[in-house]
């Protein structure tokens, strides 16, 4: 005979499980409503942060380049080469003017119009499968892409190596790439301008001095050529030397001629033919002297007056050249100096074709932003237990 255990001890009142499903309810909407707060503040905004995080941001791949800007003058202490085509000037070394000079130039509007004319910068940032929220509005106004190239374009230059790092953020890898690469040949085309630009600037007044000197030299020379064909004599000096022999000659002839006319006069009689031939030799002797004095001292139009006029033009014929080689000495030095301020861009590191994307870092930014949420909501409750303690 078995025994039967009463009924009533494992029977459930109809009405107990729903009242501890209600009392479960309940207890759940006073536990929400006593943590409402940091609900809203914390745990609802982590899931939208996590939700678009997940499945919705878009990867972006890095490119990244590394690279130096040198001068054969980079050993001074002041700002020169590109520091002072753009007008800085500064006491930090010139490499590091230089870099940062090109780095802003990279970061510009005029390199957004470079990459925008070879790339179609705008539609890079434009693909379909980048999500809303990272991608560059359609249409987008060029200080809307100005701003958005900024984000993902970034140049840091080390003050201890000297290097300038660029990194690259692009949608897709061989957008990162050819963005970096292209960036790197708009930088050296920029420097080139620059470089040409500069070294004309330090040449313009040195070739304006040698085109002056020059002008005056071949002036002179022409002058000279104009006065020895009208006056039929290539060198008037030596002709004017010859010219004084020639009168210091005659004169000793015709001392000669009057010492013997002389002494023929105290023993012959002046009608004699002997006398009369003596007598015409000295007045021909001295007509002739005459004549070569008159020619080099006389009028207007006698070697010494032309002389006076070829030895002014051959001064300055002689000024002239010593002109023109102290300004070609001049434009050398400029070019010297000139070619030793040249600026040129060091590749380092070319930039690489990424494979795998560092962005968005998920992790980080959920954990980012999970420790500001924690810290607004922690100052937040503070906030609020002093008011409440204030009010009690």
């Amino acid at each position: 005979m078995h025994a039967h255990t009463p009924p009533e001890l494992f029977e459930v009142p109809k009405d107990t499980a729903p009242a501890t499903h209600r009392d479960t309810l309940a207890s759940l909407g006073t536990r929400l409503k006593a943590h409402r707060a940091f609900l809203l503040v914390v745990v609802v905004p982590m899931l939208l942060v996590a939700l678009y995080l997940g499945p919705i941001a878009s990867n972006q791949y890095v490119s990244e380049a590394h690279f130096v800007v040198r001068a054969a003058g980079s050993g001074q202490t002041a700002a020169s080469g590109l520091g002072q085509l753009l007008g800085i000037n500064s006491a930090m070394p010139a490499s590091q003017t230089e870099s940062l000079a090109l780095g802003d130039y990279l970061t510009s509007h005029d390199a957004v119009t470079a990459l925008d004319t070879r790339l179609h910068l705008a539609s890079l940032f434009q693909r379909p499968e980048i999500d809303l929220l990272s991608r560059l509005w359609q249409q987008a106004a060029p200080e809307t892409l100005l701003k958005y190239y900024r984000k993902q374009v970034n140049l840091h230059y080390s003050s201890e190596t000297g290097i300038t790092t660029m990194t690259v953020r692009a949608f897709r890898p061989d957008d990162a790439y050819r963005i970096a690469s292209t960036l790197l040949d708009i930088g050296e085309a920029r420097v080139n301008t620059l470089n040409k630009r500069g070294y004309d600037d330090a040449l313009r007044v040195t070739r304006v001095q040698l085109a002056e000197a020059e002008a005056e030299l071949t002036s002179v020379q022409q002058r000279l050529t104009q006065f020895r064909q009208k006056g039929h004599d290539i060198d008037p000096v030596r002709s004017s030397t010859a010219q004084i022999e020639l009168v210091s000659g005659m004169r000793g002839q015709l001392a000669a001629a009057r010492a013997q006319l002389a002494s023929m006069a105290g023993g012959i009689s002046p009608s004699a033919p002997q006398y009369r031939v003596a007598k015409k030799r000295v007045d021909a002797l001295a007509a002739q002297l005459g004549a070569q004095e008159a020619r080099m001292t006389g009028t207007s139009r006698t070697m010494a007056v032309g002389l006076g006029v070829y030895e002014e033009l051959q001064l300055r014929q002689d000024f002239a050249a010593k002109r023109y080689s102290a300004a070609a000495a001049a434009l050398e030095a400029a070019r010297e100096q000139a070619g030793r301020q040249q600026l040129f861009v060091v590749r380092v590191v070319e930039p690489n074709w990424p494979v795998k994307p560092l962005y968005p870092q998920r992790l980080v930014t959920l954990l980012s932003i999970f420790g500001g949420l924690l810290l607004a909501y922690g100052i937040g409750w503070l906030i609020a237990a002093g008011v409440r303690e204030h009010a009690a």
